[in-house]
């Protein structure tokens, strides 16, 4: 049976370099299926990696119809899938107020809906020893005004994440949700860039090639977190010893400054 690493959202950022970073350290795999909606993008990438073939596969995992054509490509071909990468995502930064209906409906759907569909449709292919990775986000430890259906989004990943590992963990397959802080990508630039970012966030802004890099290391070691970075280790440790409304007045008052 074909050996398969499945990366949605692999047309750019996080989910690209996944793709780049799986290549060059199991090229022993059959293929790479790579899924986002910009055809032209995984044609790119397609042509630039040489290690392992990739497949190019179009689609919008937000429509349930594009879901169902990922089902039935699977059901015909029973790959091995031996890593799932959910990396497709989308964030906004602005007040619930000021958000459109459509976003926020958006972002909850392809962040939270569309993780668990490809999720679902994708375990009954992963064999023993296969491993799975969320792409959460540092905002899933605490509330964050300003980014709050993103936040709130992020932390049912990691809660989904960390109860689907330990359903899984008879079958030896291993959940890792990935916690990074701001990353440098395209999806910072959607977000406004660094100008719009809050000032105590900018200095921990970090590279896709390191966050991948530790997150491909602690699935291979069994954890569900991946954390990377000192700061929002500490963060993360904070956010559960302090109240939530402590942070949450730090955190004004330091966009405030």
């Amino acid at each position: 049976m074909m050996k398969t690493a499945v990366v949605t959202g692999a047309s750019s950022g996080m989910g690209r370099e996944f793709v780049r970073q799986l290549a060059l350290k199991y090229s022993w795999l059959d293929e790479i299926w790579v899924i986002a909606r910009r055809a032209g993008e995984l044609e790119k990438l397609k042509e630039e990696i040489r290690e392992v073939s990739v497949r190019p596969l179009p689609l919008d995992i937000s429509r349930e119809e594009d879901l169902g054509k990922l089902k039935t490509i699977l059901g015909k071909e029973k790959p091995r899938i031996l890593f799932l990468v959910n990396a497709a995502g989308m964030g906004i930064q602005k007040e619930f107020a000021r958000t459109s209906l459509e976003d926020i409906l958006m972002m909850t759907k392809l962040n939270c809906t569309a993780l668990t569909g490809i999720t679902r449709i994708c375990l009954p292919y992963c064999p023993e020893g296969s491993r799975i990775f969320m792409l959460a986000s540092a905002a899933a430890f605490v509330p964050q005004p300003g980014f709050g259906v993103y936040a709130a989004s992020k932390a049912y990943v990691v809660s989904f994440s960390r109860a689907l590992n330990r359903e899984l963990k008879n079958r030896r397959i291993q959940v890792t949700a990935v916690c990074p802080g701001p990353v440098d990508t395209p999806f910072l630039e959607k977000m406004g860039g660094k100008d719009r970012m809050p000032a105590y966030k900018k200095p921990f802004i970090a590279s896709p090639r390191q966050v991948v890099r530790k997150a491909l290391r602690d699935g291979a070691r069994g954890r569900e977190l991946s954390v990377p970075g000192i700061f929002i280790k500490c963060l993360k440790a904070g956010c559960k010893l302090l109240p939530h409304s402590l942070i949450l007045k730090l955190m004004e008052e330091k966009s405030d400054s």
